[in-house]
């Protein structure tokens, strides 16, 4: 796994945030990497088959969803930034059916919010940031699309 300058230890305190969430956890994510602003999250289809034998939509939405949010986390906590990060709105497409394990990818939709992001939060309080995901396919095509705006709230 290629992390910039972050500990394993908050790639471990991610995925036990993850495991700790009955419904996150029965998706059974994993962590395949985090490098240059891009969150990449894996999950069996055996465990999001739905009665089609390929993913369920809902566990494609949530693992985007959760990606997203893990991207946020991940770079606030390299930035030395305690926060609450939630999901504020988001906007899902279905392009492909998906028959084999699932993988998606979390990036900034905007450079400059993405920049912005720290400072924002140490100065406001608060951040608003879009991110977008994908699901990809192992033949290099999009199987869904994500765009959600996320708000970081820091703790005292």
């Amino acid at each position: 796994m290629d992390t910039p300058s972050l500990s394993p230890t908050a790639l471990d305190a991610l995925n036990t945030h993850f495991a700790g969430m009955p419904p996150v956890a029965a998706l059974q994510p994993r962590i395949l990497s985090w490098q240059h602003g891009c969150l990449r999250l894996s999950a069996p289809l055996a465990a999001n088959v739905n009665d089609k034998a390929c993913a369920f939509g809902g566990s494609l939405v949530s693992l985007m969803t959760i990606s997203a949010w893990g991207l946020v986390s991940l770079e606030l906590a390299q930035a030395g930034l305690h926060a609450d990060v939630f999901v504020a709105d988001s906007r899902v497409r279905y392009l492909k059916p998906v028959f084999e394990d699932i993988v998606v990818e979390a990036t900034y939709d905007d450079v400059a919010e993405h920049a912005a992001l720290a400072d924002t939060l140490r100065k406001q309080g608060r951040a608003s940031i879009r991110l977008q995901a994908k699901t990809v396919l192992t033949d290099g095509g999009t199987a869904a699309t994500f765009v959600g705006r996320y708000v970081a709230i820091a703790k005292s």
